[in-house]
């Protein structure tokens, strides 16, 4: 794994299917996957992801690769899995319109990107904003004309590294997205559309 911090990844992604499954469970691994997370936090109710934190959130996780769904992006340098971007149909991340910060704000079809998971080694490193804009080209190749984000604001807020899973509003502003509601001071949800 590589490990020069200073020098920015021109990463390759690619949509996780069963064939990547093995580099998906390299880069979330044993002591990695957000401490059993294995992306499944937007996807499942409270008592179901706590349920199944650890294996049974992995072997979910399976499952939904197993079927043909595309749940995300992995990003590599070189042979080596480095980061992570779950990017869907909003409809896949049933959480999202269980909050009333992040619920619809209309009846337009949208994807999300919902979440981030860039190993230590390929941190600070410009990856989050190549997963951003692959993420972006990955649902517009797929017929989306609106995707979206729910990036924290670290200007109102301080929030530790662990709270930026779902990446930062600067980050998004750069790929090109805008705000499009605020119902909580530091918790946006922003947009970009594709085509303008």
């Amino acid at each position: 794994m590589m490990t020069d911090r200073i020098t920015p990844i021109s990463p390759e992604c690619f949509p996780l299917t069963p064939d990547r499954w093995d580099d998906f469970d390299a880069l979330f691994g044993e002591n990695r996957a957000c401490n059993g997370c294995w992306c499944m936090w937007w996807r499942l109710t409270h008592a179901e992801f706590y349920a199944g934190l650890g294996r049974r959130n992995k072997e979910a996780m399976k499952r939904i690769v197993d079927s043909g769904e595309v749940p995300g992006l992995i990003a590599y340098s070189g042979d080596n899995p480095v980061g992570w971007c779950s990017v869907a149909p909003r409809e896949r991340f049933g959480r999202l319109n269980r909050s009333p910060i992040l619920k619809r704000i209309d009846d337009e079809p949208v994807w999300s990107v919902v979440c981030f998971c860039v190993h230590r080694t390929a941190r600070g490193r410009g990856l989050m904003r190549a997963l951003v804009s692959a993420a972006v080209r990955h649902a517009a190749e797929r017929g989306a004309r609106i995707v979206e984000g729910y990036p924290r604001d670290t200007a109102v807020k301080h929030y530790s590294v662990a709270d930026l899973y779902v990446g930062t509003v600067s980050l998004f502003k750069a790929a090109g997205f805008v705000e499009a509601a605020r119902r909580s001071p530091a918790k946006p949800i922003m947009r970009y559309r594709v085509g303008k």
